[in-house]
């Protein structure tokens, strides 16, 4: 991976912070909300443009809320709060595809307009660039306050290759060979010593950005379970990015490999016992048969099911247990 300087935006500020909103004054959703979707990043670039000054989550002006308030919706989804990548934005600029994209839809763009892809995402934490925490719960205060709830966004398949869990948990990802990387760079990136998959839909090209979770690792669950009550705690519904690609048979098919039990360890026909050198996450393990083509792809008929995007958690309700978690 190619290493870029991460292009240097200043973090706008804004008014002392309201409180967020307990579970009392929080909206309770309908069974089928509406929901408005707003791209956080290029919304608060127009206010701050018009207003003449920077504009976070926490200054956006009460006439604006009124707006949203005014559409007659149940929620409100700010779609990309989360900490962007400076390894994502790194390689979108040094991707040829990407930069000819960006010349047709901005012929006079400059490296400080590319702020990275909101699903490419370097840490559950709010950037600070749209107002940080803070900002965040002043928003959600505002819009509990005209009874319109909060929708943010979970990835629960990928994250950045500079989210702490790379370097702090390198169990929870699907691994590569040094051979991996040479026969397709376009699946494997290597970070320090390691190659790891990049994240990917069977269906299409694997993203360049991202690197792939063994959704199958028990470690996982328990870990991603945290973070989605970290996440639920901070607004009234979560939207699951990508949530098929977690599904056992989907991500089965995906990467080759079958549930790990955490009794057993058994993954797909194999059985790994603790001790056992083999990793159920590498691509170089040995593969059930008839799904491996070597290069951690996979051959899959066009008519498996993948048109179930996304999925809801409501804070109402809690998260799933280990129990329940795909791949148990």
């Amino acid at each position: 991976m190619t290493s870029t300087s991460t292009p240097d935006v200043t973090a706008p500020t804004g008014p002392t912070p309201v409180r967020p909103p307990d579970s009392s004054t929080s909206p309770v959703l309908p069974a089928h909300p509406v929901i408005y979707e707003i791209n956080t990043w290029s919304w608060l670039h127009e206010l701050s443009r018009d207003a003449g000054r920077p504009v976070t989550l926490a200054s956006v002006p009460g006439r604006c809320w009124d707006e949203l308030a005014a559409l007659g919706v149940d929620a409100v989804w700010l779609m990309g709060v989360w900490q962007r990548s400076p390894a994502g934005i790194g390689i979108a600029l040094n991707n040829p595809e990407l930069t000819a994209g960006f010349d047709t839809a901005l012929p006079d763009w400059e490296p400080a307009d590319v702020v990275g892809s909101p699903y490419c995402i370097r840490d559950y934490l709010v950037d600070d660039r749209l107002g940080g925490t803070d900002g965040l719960a002043a928003a959600r205060a505002e819009l509990a306050a005209r009874g319109i709830g909060l929708i943010l966004d979970f990835v629960p398949n990928h994250v950045a290759p500079d989210h702490p869990w790379v370097t702090d948990r390198p169990e929870l990802f699907i691994t590569g060979t040094q051979d991996d990387l040479n026969d397709d760079p376009q699946s494997f990136q290597q970070i320090g010593e390691r190659v790891l998959a990049n994240g990917r839909d069977p269906f299409f090209p694997a993203w360049p950005d991202v690197v792939q979770l063994n959704v199958f690792q028990p470690q996982l669950r328990a870990t991603v379970i945290d973070t989605l009550r970290a996440i639920a705690d901070q607004c009234d519904g979560v939207r699951c990015d990508m949530a098929m690609l977690t599904m056992n048979d989907v991500f089965a098919r995906t990467w080759g490999i079958g549930p790990v039990s955490p009794r057993t360890r058994t993954t797909g026909t194999r059985s790994f016992p603790p001790s056992a050198p083999t990793d159920p996450g590498s691509c170089s393990s040995p593969r059930p048969t008839g799904t491996w083509n070597g290069r951690c792809n996979t051959r899959v008929s066009t008519s498996a099911t993948t048109n179930g995007s996304t999925t809801g958690y409501s804070r109402a309700r809690a998260p799933p247990s280990a129990a329940t978690w795909p791949g148990t």
